[in-house]
């Protein structure tokens, strides 16, 4: 194989190039949006694992160079009382925190400065495995041929439902999902860490930026929802909070710029992840709701694993990728889905991390060791 088509040029998109370009395949990224992705205005955290992954590729630097550490977890309940202070990070593989834009910008200019190149508003509708290869084709009337096509197109992925028209579709996990930012120098900062919150009608987490500023994320037990005006949102959230016997309120109320809003959705499980030349990556093979702040991780670590598959085994490249891939996935995608429920009801059941989770954040990739 010396070419790839990737379909989505996100997280997953981005990193399974830059894998591939090292493991000697050439890639080409087709991107749907004119520039950047949706979600845009969220922030995230690369866990312990993301970040070894990304170390795994040699694409750990410019991401850290951008973004800002959160080595502790501090939980509290609704009337303010600590629960537990939980170490998660090391000077290696400590969790970093940044925006989306942030993350695709860096990401982007990485691939460019190795030479992927990454063509925009190329919207996928069709595709097909053909004798040597595979062919995408676009919305604008123009295809694409190469060795393999993969889709890293997201929880909403069209590429899934060409491999298997019959593959189970995102499924709603009963939250809304705010972020905001703040500065306001009478809040609380929480630097180098994240306070995560277990409210009484919504979960609360913020952390401070280098720069003073607060970030912060809320999910509220909800029905799906649609675009909601920023005061409306800014109110329902203040209600939810209101009872609490901490900052969260008035974080929010302090929020003046725009508040993101989104809905919560997971895959558990997709049967089929390849067939013929066709492979998934990332959310378009599995989903977590963001309870385990674990999506960005998992897709990178998918990409570079897929990758030495296609070095190490081309043969079976994609049987040896799901094999190494899938339980992992799905036991995350079950642990997210339990984090997410427990909040939704109001548990304050706070495990110890780094015990319970060893399997999570210890994972390790050895790019130089074979995969057999």
């Amino acid at each position: 194989m010396t070419n790839a088509l990737i379909i989505g040029g996100g997280i997953a998109g981005a990193i399974t190039a830059m894998a591939l370009r090292k493991a000697g395949i050439t890639p080409a990224v087709y991107e749907a949006y004119p520039s950047g992705a949706d979600d845009i205005g969220a922030f995230l955290t690369i866990m312990n694992n993301g970040i070894d992954a990304l170390r795994a590729v040699d694409v750990h630097q410019p991401v850290i160079d951008n973004s800002f550490a959160a080595n502790t977890v501090e939980f509290l309940d609704g009337s303010g009382n600590t629960l537990a202070v939980q170490d998660i990070g090391s000077e290696v593989n400590g969790p970093r925190t940044l925006t989306r834009a942030t993350l695709y910008r860096v990401l982007h200019d990485e691939a460019a400065r190795r030479g992927i190149a990454v063509v925009h508003g190329k919207r996928l509708i069709a595709a097909e495995s053909i004798p040597g290869g595979a062919v995408a084709r676009f919305d604008d009337g123009t295809t694409a041929h190469g060795d393999l096509l993969i889709g890293a197109d997201g929880i909403h992925s069209v590429t899934r439902s060409i491999i298997d028209p019959t593959a189970p579709g995102p499924r709603y996990a009963g939250l809304n999902i705010a972020y905001g930012y703040t500065r306001d120098d009478s809040l609380p900062t929480a630097t180098d860490r994240y306070r995560m919150i277990f409210g009484k009608r919504a979960f609360f987490g913020y952390t401070t930026s280098p720069d003073g500023q607060t970030w912060w994320f809320a999910r509220l037990p909800a029905p799906e929802t649609g675009p909601v005006p920023h005061d409306e949102i800014r109110q329902r959230l203040i209600d939810a909070l209101a009872e609490d016997e901490t900052p969260a309120a008035n974080i929010v109320a302090a929020t003046a710029d725009r508040i993101f809003l989104s809905n919560a959705y997971d895959v558990p499980t997709t049967p089929v992840w390849h067939a013929g030349s066709m492979v998934l990556v990332g959310d378009a093979a599995h989903a977590a709701s963001p309870a385990a702040g674990q999506g960005a991780s998992m897709a990178i670590e998918d990409g570079v694993v897929l990758a030495q598959c296609l070095r190490d085994v081309p043969n079976n490249a994609f049987s040896a990728y799901e094999e190494l891939r899938r339980d992992r996935v799905e036991r995350l995608v079950a642990t997210s889905a339990e984090d997410g429920a427990r909040a939704a009801a109001g548990s304050a059941d706070v495990d110890d991390r780094q015990d319970s989770r060893a399997w999570l954040y210890g994972h390790h990739i050895d790019w130089a060791a074979s995969v057999v």
